[in-house]
């Protein structure tokens, strides 16, 4: 393997989780001596929920990036709905849309098909067309979402016939916030189609979790499992240099990232002021770093947790790690949706780097609850499990009484290291490259 051409709309200075897994690959990759070029977007043009230039370091020099132009309805979105931000992964800042913001949603699922972001595909097109006429490219990765993206990397299949991995960090049609789309039954239909043909034409697909990879293989009757990889989304060691420094005055709980009303949490409040009814006074602080719905601030309030809980904006990455290193314990709540078993979010990887007690919300059998299980990082409550949660709060805080520092010794989560998972991308592209 010598040549990669990446197109993914989500590259630095944008922040969020989702663009550290394509930066991450292609560090890795130029590593193991592959060429790399990135076709992405103008960050100056783009519609990014968030930005984090700190990730600008993980670009490994000689690795060529070409940015495009594109056409952003969001922008039009905010100028006319006098709007701040755009809307966020799950409409996390939009607790009670209205009207407008329901227009809005009806217009992106029907008008822009697959996403609002389709207006990048044909600059991005263009780009990769010069790209492959001036250069010997090997193979091919699309990364998504956008899972507009993923139709650039069709079209490309179709005219050169060059070996193509179809990245889908997240479901498709069946990613948890999809009925909020308003989709027509036409609407759905051509999406479902989009879908099914990605799969079915790229040479390979990369996915983040088992249960993501069976739904995908239900799409189609030609799919074959071998075709689909799990690679989840993993952490960069690099990233967790620093030493641990958990607090020895307060118990703290931390979660960091984007949480949606979708996020159920009463449970687990409901724990907490129990464990703090039975301990008066106990110095226990609840912290929550990313953006919130309005919701999770009333339910604080109902529990009267809202003087013992801090709320952080977003943060750069390198500032999270640093926060995740300096807590006690690390609260993971996976959606409550259907479907949800498949669920791995890119934090799940960073909490276990940072090495401590995770406890999570959510299904039992799900992937996320396996993986904490294999590597012995925490354990996983459904979400009406209050007394449960009881417990093992009380468990740990009886610990950190004893010891402030709950962090964990073992190193069973290395084979979720971004650079052993680069290295299995690195197989998968040398495979379709031989046949």
């Amino acid at each position: 393997m010598k040549k990669v051409l990446i197109i993914t709309y989500y590259w630095p200075p944008s922040g969020g989780a989702g663009v550290q897994r394509m930066l991450k690959f292609v560090k890795y990759l130029h590593l193991l001596g592959v060429e790399i070029t990135v076709i992405t977007v103008d960050h100056r043009k783009a519609s990014y929920q968030l930005t984090d230039a700190s990730l600008l370091s993980d670009i490994p020099d000689g690795v060529k990036v070409i940015k495009t132009d594109t056409f952003e309805p969001f922008n039009i979105y905010k100028s006319i709905g006098n709007k701040k931000e755009i809307p966020h992964s799950g409409f996390a800042n939009e607790s009670n849309p209205g009207f407008f913001q329901k227009a809005a949603r009806f217009v992106r699922g029907n008008f822009f098909i697959p996403d609002a972001r389709v207006g990048w595909n044909k600059y991005a097109y263009r780009e990769a067309i010069k790209v492959l006429k001036t250069d010997k490219i090997d193979a091919i990765i699309t990364s998504s979402p956008p899972h507009s993206t993923q139709l650039v990397g069709l079209k490309l299949k179709n005219k050169y016939n060059i070996p193509w991995v179809a990245d889908l960090r997240d479901p498709w049609t069946d990613i948890y916030y999809y009925k909020q789309m308003l989709h027509t039954p036409l609407a759905l239909w051509i999406d479902k189609n989009y879908e099914r043909n990605v799969l079915e034409k790229s040479d390979a697909a990369l996915v983040v979790s088992k249960f993501i990879k069976n739904m995908f293989l239900s799409k189609s009757s030609k799919l074959k499992s071998d075709k689909i990889h799990v690679l989840p989304n993993g952490f960069d060691a690099d990233d967790f240099t620093a030493a641990s420094n958990p607090p020895s005055d307060t118990f703290l709980i931390t979660y960091t990232g984007t949480f949606a009303d979708i996020y159920d949490v009463d449970s687990f409040l409901e724990a907490l002021k129990l464990l703090l009814n039975k301990n008066p006074g106990a110095p226990v602080t609840l912290n929550f770093t990313g953006k919130v719905t309005g919701s999770l601030l009333s339910k604080l309030k109902h529990f009267n947790l809202d003087k013992i809980t801090t709320i952080n904006d977003y943060v750069p990455h390198s500032e999270s790690v640093k926060i995740l290193l300096k807590t006690t314990l690390l609260l993971l709540v996976i959606p409550k949706m259907d479907k949800n078993e498949g669920i791995l979010t890119g934090k799940l990887f960073e909490y276990l780097a940072a090495g401590k007690p995770i406890l999570c919300i959510g299904p039992k059998n799900g992937d996320a609850a396996e993986i904490i299980s294999e590597c012995e990082a925490g354990t996983t409550f459904d979400y009406d499990e209050s007394n449960l949660m009881y417990e093992y709060l009380s468990q740990k805080y009886k610990e950190w009484q004893l010891n402030p520092v709950l962090d964990l010794k073992n190193d069973k989560n290395n084979k979720y290291s971004r650079k052993q998972l680069t290295s299995q991308l690195y197989n998968i592209l040398n495979d379709i490259s031989n046949k």
